[in-house]
Formats: C-alpha cells, sequence, structure tokens
C-alpha cells in the first residue's frame, strides 16, 4: 500500500509494468505542477498516455464546483473506468482527487504521491476522500483506498517552513493518542525542518496506517485520529469565510491545546499530564485569535461534526499520553472552559 520512492522512480514504473490502464490524468495545484510535475514526468517510464488536469491551490478550491469542472473535463476527454488518477500534492488535491476518483463513472482506480508532510503523514493514507460542503469541512466523501501510495520524502524540501509546521501537528496527534515514544521523540526537535522531521515520518505513517487496517469505515478506534479535530475543524470552517484561511495543521494544533485541556477537565488526564502536553505543543504553533468568532457559531460548527450522534458533540480525548477515548460527550459548560482556556493564552 504504502511505497517509498527512490530516485529513478523505478517502483512507480514497476507499478505501471504490472497494471493496465486506458489512459493517465496527474491531478496538480499550480505549486506541485511547478515543483514537483517535471520530477515526475522526468522520470515516468510508460507509454500510456497522459493529461495534467490543475487546480488553484487552496482549502477553498476543495468544493462541488471544482470537482463538478474536472469530471466534466474527464468526460470531455473521454475518460473511461480503465483511467488512473495521479493525485500529485498535499491534502487538497488527494482529499479531492480521490473523491472525484471514487465518484467518477462510479469508481476509477487512483494513486496518491503525497507532497507535503501532512499528506505524507497523515491525508493520503487510510483511504478517506472528501471536499467541503459550504464551510464544514470533509462533509461530503467516501472511503475508498488508492491502488498505491507512493512517497518521495525530497518533495519536502520545495515546502515553506508554515507547510511543514502545519504536517508536524498530524506528527504530534500521532504520538499523543497511540506511541509515547514517538511523542517524546518528536518534542525533542527543536527546528522543524526536513532533516529533523524525516526520521520520523515513517511511524507516522505506520500509526495511521495500523489504526485504519483495524477499523476503516470508522466505526471504532479510528475515530481516534480526529483528536484535536473536533474544535480544530470548526476553527478552520470559520477561518475559510476570512480573508487569510489558516492551514489545518495550526487548526489542529489549537484542537489539540484545547481538547488536551478538555480531557483534564473531563478527569481523563492530571493537570500536569495537561500542562506538559500543552508547553510542547506552544513551542511549535502561534497563536490563533477567536475574538471574532461568536461562540454560538463555534457550537453550531460542532454541533454538524461528522462523529457525532442525535446531536451529541462526541470527542475523542486522551486518557494519557499515548492513549485516547473516543465517543466521549463531555458537558457544554467544559468545552466553553476548554475555549475560554484558549482564548487566555495570547500571551505567548
Amino acid at each position: 500500500m504504502i511505497t517509498f520512492l527512490d530516485q529513478n522512480f523505478s517502483q512507480l514504473n514497476d507499478f505501471f509494468t504490472q497494471k493496465t490502464f486506458s489512459k493517465i490524468f496527474i491531478l496538480v495545484d499550480e505549486n506541485t505542477h511547478e515543483y514537483c510535475l517535471p520530477l515526475l514526468l522526468g522520470n515516468l517510464e510508460t507509454e500510456i498516455s497522459f493529461e495534467i488536469l490543475e487546480v488553484e491551490s487552496g482549502e477553498e478550491m476543495k468544493n462541488i464546483q471544482t470537482v463538478n469542472q474536472l469530471w466534466e473535463i474527464l468526460t470531455e476527454m473521454q475518460a473511461d473506468r480503465k483511467a488512473l488518477i495521479i493525485n500529485l500534492g498535499g491534502g487538497v488535491i488527494t482529499d479531492m482527487g480521490g473523491f472525484i476518483a471514487s465518484t467518477y463513472k462510479r469508481g476509477i482506480s487512483f494513486i496518491n504521491i503525497p507532497t507535503t508532510l501532512l499528506s505524507m503523514c497523515d491525508a493520503s493514507i487510510g483511504g478517506k476522500t472528501g471536499i467541503d460542503l459550504m464551510h464544514y469541512k470533509n462533509m461530503v466523501g467516501t472511503f475508498s483506498f488508492p491502488e498505491q501510495i507512493f512517497v518521495y520524502p525530497q518533495f519536502l524540501e520545495t515546502l515553506p517552513y508554515t507547510e511543514l509546521r502545519s504536517g508536524f501537528a498530524e506528527m504530534l496527534k500521532h504520538g499523543l493518542i497511540a506511541d509515547k515514544t514517538h511523542w517524546e521523540n518528536l518534542i525533542q526537535i527543536q527546528k522543524i525542518d526536513t532533516e529533523g522531521v524525516f526520521p520520523h515520518i515513517q511511524t507516522s505513517m505506520d500509526i495511521k496506517q495500523n489504526v485504519v487496517e483495524k477499523d476503516f469505515n470508522e466505526k471504532n478506534i479510528r475515530k481516534t485520529l480526529n483528536f484535536g479535530h473536533t474544535i480544530g475543524h470548526a476553527i478552520e470552517s470559520l477561518c475559510l469565510e476570512k480573508e487569510t484561511p489558516i492551514l489545518h495543521g495550526e487548526a489542529v494544533a489549537l484542537g489539540m491545546i484545547c481538547e488536551t485541556h478538555l480531557s483534564f477537565l473531563e478527569g481523563l488526564i492530571s493537570q500536569e499530564e495537561s500542562e506538559l502536553i500543552i508547553e510542547n505543543i506552544r513551542k511549535y504553533y502561534s497563536f490563533i485569535d477567536l475574538s471574532d468568532f461568536k461562540e454560538e457559531n463555534i457550537f453550531n460548527l460542532l454541533l454538524n461534526d461528522k462523529k457525532n450522534v442525535e446531536s451529541k458533540i462526541n470527542f475523542s480525548l486522551l486518557s494519557g499520553i499515548g492513549s485516547c477515548v473516543f465517543d466521549y460527550e463531555c458537558t457544554t459548560e467544559n468545552i466553553q472552559k476548554s475555549l475560554d482556556f484558549y482564548k487566555k493564552m495570547s500571551g505567548f
């Protein structure tokens, strides 16, 4: 399922010799078109014809309008059910590209070649595809595995620091929910750069993959991967309405701080553990001002979270460093306290 590519992309070329596709469509944004596509095409060895599909970068493009345009382009180009889509990009590209492939003509094959840390360690793994609906994150989507995930870590060298930091949040989450040693190794990193994170990428990918293999359709343990995302997605969704949306990892870091404090308020972890976790997350992430957001709007988004049942807000919360509980219903009072706790942290 997950294959690390060598300098010549030989594993990818071997994949094409073992498969029969009528045509290849490579989905990119303007950034991966410029920085990653030339390397892919320079090493691609196949007689299969291909087309490049380019969309604008950004979470705001992950919507049904963009998807509809790409469905129409695939139809105009006479893509049949034996066509293949290569999703070359970050989380937006792999989420949306997988959704397009899994729905076009009731499903065609796709592979993911993640180019960001976020996509390598999280978004490209697990078979979740999706797009945003209005300002609700990943509200429409499918569970559909890619044929293969090919990882070329050198793509990380094309990323700005903010993108690396965004993906690093998901790595921290993996440690907090499943592997205390992984967490302890990550918080020793003084500077988030390719050299610092590279040795830990495989561990994060394995954590995500192991959880997915146990619970593909997210009926139980896979929900632990949502730690930090209930509140994080709500804030990220609200920021989509602003001129400068925040990156996914920044929202997840905020969410992990709030939900760690919430874990303490609910008696699942000690105050000492809570403070230790929050202190280490704060080392890497700046404060996000929530003063423009009405509490009513935040709670409305929390009530629309996909994990909820019968209008009850279900959280995945920490029961220790390296362990997590899911389907945990919190009191409204404690949710509010966790948000207030974050708002008082503006000094860091």
